[in-house]
């Protein structure tokens, strides 16, 4: 336990983009299944209300007090689930689900008919085909992933935070109402604990600031906040897949130990004593005292308690930080990118200017590094969720 007295700074990824690891939200159904097509034909007749983005700028503050989000949806099908979303809640997730299936119908019909005729003189026209049906899906797979993180910070009654430059007066930022105990509120103890230790890091605010330490101003360029942004989205993904392998091998940890306790004398003959007393060499194991040596070691590891999660996450090597701090899929990259470019730059082009220099406090810089905490947390949620309908590309393999 003695690297974890060392307080290592949590904030394990570079301040640039990068890609990342998976929960399983659990969206409970409101109608039966047959009537899931007729729903969805239903709901897209029915006229939607504009989804309106309502932002207040004053001299000193940036208040808003309904749901939005910079990113506007770029497919008509993450423009049909802003409207469900926006006029019919309760019925959002069976819409979700439902077209999610169709999408993936789609995607595989188009794959399916290009395998089909490849051979033939159509071959190169259904291959075009499976091209374009795929780009389309990725779009509103992207759309569809935003809505459903939208949604989810909709369930905490937290507004997302629009465009900056929506928010700022006379090159000062500041973000009304904090909101920070409902962001807080969907982490454990555990995580939250890492999580203040991220914020105090990037932000240079202690986790017990005084109200005029919170509310004290700060010079920023602008570049530097979206980068802090995105890694902290990327910080929030990474401690979700950190904390629920955590709590598995804890839980394999804890079953392995009372089976050891329950069954000591069951199982000792059956997996040494019986396989030694031939004095045979085992071609895997080598000798007797090897296999004694590797068992004494297998039941030492199964007794000895997990340590805390602070500890697990600090004792990951370099490799298992690459690999956990990487998005799965390449739906999530280009969402991350897109909704970064949309909030803080030039969404055509990309790009953040260097040398805007925003002034404000540090209760701001908290209020987007929470949020981009959740942002993360709900990205591998909503990740998981649809490929499990919808089997996204694997960022790895593009």
């Amino acid at each position: 336990m003695e690297h974890c007295v060392n307080h290592r700074s949590f904030t394990i990824f570079s301040l640039s983009s990068s890609s990342l690891p998976k929960p399983h939200l659990k969206f409970s159904s409101f109608l039966p299944n047959k009537l899931n097509t007729s729903l969805c034909f239903i709901l897209r007749n029915i006229p939607n209300r504009p989804f309106n983005i309502k932002a207040s700028v004053g001299p000193s503050h940036c208040e808003f007090s309904s749901l939005n989000s910079p990113l506007e949806p770029r497919s008509l099908l993450g423009k049909f689930l802003t409207g469900v979303l926006q006029n019919h809640p309760q019925l959002f997730h069976v819409v979700v689900k439902e077209e999610l299936k169709l999408l993936s119908d789609g995607r595989d019909g188009a794959v399916a008919r290009m395998m089909l005729t490849q051979d033939s003189d159509e071959g190169m026209l259904h291959r075009r085909i499976a091209q374009v049906k795929e780009n389309e899906c990725q779009i509103a797979i992207e759309d569809v992933m935003h809505c459903l993180i939208f949604h989810k910070f909709s369930e905490i009654r937290v507004p997302l935070v629009p465009k900056l430059s929506s928010c700022l007066y006379n090159g000062r930022l500041e973000i009304l109402p904090s909101k920070d105990w409902e962001l807080e509120s969907i982490h454990s103890m555990e995580v939250l604990d890492i999580i203040r230790e991220h914020v105090s890091t990037v932000t240079g605010l202690r986790a017990n600031s005084s109200v005029n330490e919170s509310w004290a101003t700060t010079k920023i360029r602008k570049y530097w906040l979206a980068r802090v942004y995105v890694a902290s989205i990327l910080y929030g993904y990474f401690l979700k897949s950190a904390s629920l392998r955590y709590r598995l091998e804890r839980s394999l940890s804890s079953v392995n130990h009372d089976l050891h306790l329950d069954h000591r004398t069951a199982l000792s003959p059956l997996s040494f004593h019986d396989m030694c007393s031939s004095r045979s060499k085992d071609v895997t194991f080598g000798h007797k005292s090897d296999m004694q040596s590797l068992w004494q070691g297998i039941i030492k590891q199964q007794e000895e308690e997990v340590e805390d999660l602070k500890c697990y996450v600090t004792g990951f090597h370099s490799g298992s930080l690459q690999r956990f701090a990487k998005l799965r899929s390449k739906e999530a990259v280009k969402l991350v990118e897109s909704y970064s470019h949309a909030l803080f730059g030039n969404l055509e082009s990309g790009l953040v200017e260097n040398d805007d220099i925003i002034l404000t406090s540090f209760s701001s810089l908290k209020r987007l590094v929470l949020e981009a905490i959740a942002f993360g947390s709900f990205l591998w949620e909503t990740e998981d969720y649809i490929d499990n309908v919808y089997k996204l590309k694997d960022h790895e393999a593009v």
